[in-house]
């Protein structure tokens, strides 16, 4: 039985991952959330309470909480895990209209915004990795999936100007680091290491913007056209989670993608 531990399964990408995968009952599906009691709810309300979901709380900012999870993963999957996907991230608003230089008009804001990126998007995943990796390494499937952005790739920024949502770029950049770092310490015994986009995706981030705000999207969406000419606007949830399964199930370290960074479409097309 495929073993799946997910962090920040409680909406979003995270939940639908959770749905898609408890799907097949042969499934073992281990969620990590802050708010457990919203989340048993919404799994009750929507998915009937699946008998392959176990839902445990902790937040992944606070090392000992996410260490406290270990052993009762490890009693849930009978001490091994097959997938780790480091989903759970913070995502501003702070800078989701504005350049970095903007930004940095506000340097106290731009800071504190910049270390609990760091902490949350970066150095959490360390810590989860770290712990889970005896696991891992008994695992069948062995793989571990950090969920990225495009806006992570400095060609991609170069190329079409894409100066939004800097904060949260330099943190997805410094992941995918995390992820090829790992990889060049344990590729040798099996384990494959995947930072995976899941492109451009609708989860209600954007919905209070105002009139200028909104005109910032819209010019950014206008950049992504000229990147991508069939590019229509985001995709839902649900097409994007299973683009990316099929991404990950079709890598391996034999087809020599360990550490890589990559779309949904499994190569460098972020839309």
């Amino acid at each position: 039985m495929p073993s799946y531990l997910i962090t920040g399964v409680s909406r979003g990408l995270g939940f639908e991952f959770l749905r898609q995968l408890s799907a097949n009952a042969d499934n073992i599906i281990i969620g990590i959330v802050r708010d457990k009691a919203t989340t048993d709810k919404k799994i009750a309300d929507e998915l009937s309470s699946p008998s392959n979901v176990t839902i445990l709380q902790a937040d992944v900012g606070n090392y000992e909480a996410l260490k406290a999870t270990v052993s009762t993963v490890a009693e849930v999957t009978g001490g091994s895990l097959d997938y780790l996907i480091a989903n759970a991230a913070y995502v501003p608003d702070w800078d989701s209209y504005d350049p970095i230089g903007v930004l940095a008009q506000k340097p106290q804001e731009l800071e504190e915004e910049i270390l609990k990126l760091t902490k949350i998007n970066v150095v959490s995943v360390i810590h989860l990795i770290s712990l889970y990796m005896p696991l891992i390494l008994k695992g069948t499937a062995k793989k571990v999936i950090g969920i990225t952005s495009g806006h992570a790739d400095a060609e991609a920024v170069r190329q079409f100007d894409l100066g939004v949502s800097a904060g949260y770029a330099i943190s997805k950049a410094s992941l995918n680091m995390v992820m090829a770092k790992f990889s060049a310490q344990y590729r040798e015994q099996g384990v494959l290491f995947l930072a995976l986009s899941p492109g451009v995706v609708e989860v209600g981030h954007h919905k209070d913007a105002n009139q200028q705000q909104q005109a910032a999207l819209w010019d950014l969406a206008k950049k992504f056209m000229a990147f991508a000419p069939d590019f229509r606007g985001p995709s839902t949830p649900d097409v994007a989670c299973k683009a990316v399964v099929n991404v990950w199930e079709s890598c391996s370290i034999e087809k020599g993608n360990g550490g890589a960074f990559l779309s949904h479409h499994g190569d460098k097309n972020w839309l």
